[in-house]
C-alpha cells in the first residue's frame, strides 16, 4: 500500500494487495490518509464551495446549514495544512479573512467531480442493496 512496498498505481485492478493486508501499512497508506480527510462531514461540501469561488470566513458560515463556527474554523484549518486552501487576511477594519483554494486544492476537483458522477448514477442500485438486506 505505501508506495516503497506495492506502488499505488492508477487503476485498482493493476494493484494487488498483499494477503493479509498489514494494519500498520494500512493505516499509512497515502490513499487511506486522503480519503479519510475527505471523507470526514464538511470537507466535500467545503471543497466544493470554494471551488466555484474565494469566500470570506461568514459567507461560508452562512453558506453551510448546520456548520458551527468552531467546526468549519477546524475544517478550513486542516485543509489549509493540507495545502488545499489558501487563508488570506484582508486588510480592512476590522481585519477579514477570505479562503480560496490552492492549485492542489482545485487539482482535486475533477476527481471529486467523476466520484460525484459515479455516486449519483449508481445512488439508486445502492439504496435497493440496503433495502435487500
Amino acid at each position: 500500500m505505501d508506495t516503497g512496498n506495492t506502488g499505488v498505481r492508477a487503476r485498482l485492478d493493476d494493484h494487488r494487495l498483499p494477503d493479509p493486508v498489514p494494519a500498520g501499512e494500512y493505516e499509512c497508506c497515502p490513499v487511506t490518509d486522503v480519503l479519510r480527510r475527505l471523507g470526514d462531514k464538511w470537507t466535500l461540501l467545503l471543497l466544493t464551495l470554494l471551488g466555484q469561488r474565494p469566500y470570506r470566513f461568514n459567507e461560508l458560515h452562512r453558506a453551510v446549514d448546520g456548520i458551527s463556527q468552531r467546526m468549519l474554523t477546524r475544517t478550513l484549518r486542516t485543509l489549509e495544512s493540507d495545502g488545499l486552501v489558501d487563508r488570506e487576511v484582508l486588510p480592512t477594519s476590522p481585519p477579514s479573512v477570505e479562503y480560496r483554494l490552492t492549485p492542489l486544492g482545485a487539482s482535486l476537483l475533477e476527481p471529486l467531480a467523476v466520484l460525484a458522477g459515479w455516486a449519483l448514477h449508481h445512488h439508486p442500485e445502492i439504496v435497493a442493496a440496503r433495502r435487500a438486506v
